[in-house]
């Protein structure tokens, strides 16, 4: 069975929010939302890792290219990914504009990782010692447009009496810490298991990967913020996929793994029942 949206589907590319300024943050270029809408979808997509950008005005944060590149600048692939997988869902999809060492739009605002002076023992010139008004100046500016983003999407679904589903893709680094992540595809889920219990069998099926049921993260440690406070305290049905960013480094893993999970995820949203708000 297919999703309820046709293959076919052409999205719409729409950018979200107004350009910011401040004593603090300029952007020029480009905004700090990519948002594609697919009509009538019950589905969203988001990427809250996708990009490894970083304002003009904060200088790359003092870090050179090279480290933007690496995992702690952005989640390798995941972007890619993302757009591959709303084309072959018609599903819509909102992907975070900024590297999450700017500001982490899957954290809390107040956690002290949202603006990480070190990430992974690579200290970040640009976020030592930041004054209130300039963390304030970077969630006005890159945090809070994103997240209204993913609300207007779904305030859209539920005009329409729809209960959208939420689908949150991530990867994360073969190692980290001196520690091997042998995992292919983790399945990061709390509670409502409409999805991921489905999911996680369909993507077992195959014997040649290993698939983690909440590795090598947690949703019970607790969920990433766009998870909790879009989807799972609201009920809505939900799932995090995070994949390992050897297998989605460049453009043929990246669409070979949104196919494998299209084909998983298929039959799932194809189910009328799941669209139903979730009670604990």
């Amino acid at each position: 069975m297919r999703p309820p949206q046709p293959r076919s589907r052409v999205l719409m590319t729409h950018r979200s929010g107004q350009m910011v300024s401040s004593n603090v943050i300029s952007f020029v270029a480009p905004d700090p939302v990519e948002m594609h809408v697919a009509d009538g979808s019950r589905v969203i997509l988001t990427c809250d890792h996708a990009s490894n950008r970083v304002p003009r005005a904060l200088s790359r944060l003092g870090l050179d290219d090279g480290v933007l590149a690496q995992h702690i600048g952005w989640d390798i692939g995941a972007a890619a990914v993302t757009r591959h997988l709303a084309t072959r869902l018609g599903a819509s999809a909102v992907l975070a504009g900024y590297s999450r060492l700017v500001i982490d739009c899957n954290r809390d605002p107040d956690d002290p990782s949202s603006i990480p002076a070190v990430s992974d023992d690579v200290a970040i010139p640009g976020n030592r010692g930041l004054a209130d008004d300039e963390r304030h100046a970077r969630q006005t500016a890159i945090f809070e447009p994103y997240h209204r983003a993913v609300a207007r999407l779904i305030d859209a679904a539920m005009v329409r009496h729809i209960v959208p589903a939420l689908i949150s893709v991530h990867s994360f680094t073969p190692s980290l810490g001196g520690q091997v992540r042998p995992w292919h595809v983790g399945i990061l889920w709390d509670g409502d298991g409409r999805i991921p219990t489905p999911l996680l069998a369909a993507l077992r099926d195959d014997a040649a990967l290993m698939v983690g049921d909440n590795e090598p993260y947690s949703a019970r440690e607790p969920a990433g913020y766009t998870v909790r406070h879009h989807a799972l305290e609201h009920g809505l049905p939900h799932v995090a996929i995070e994949i390992r960013q050897d297998e989605i480094a460049d453009a043929a893993g990246a669409t070979a793994w949104a196919e494998r999970l299209a084909a998983a995820l298929e039959p799932i949203l194809a189910m009328d029942s799941l669209y139903r708000l979730w009670q604990k």
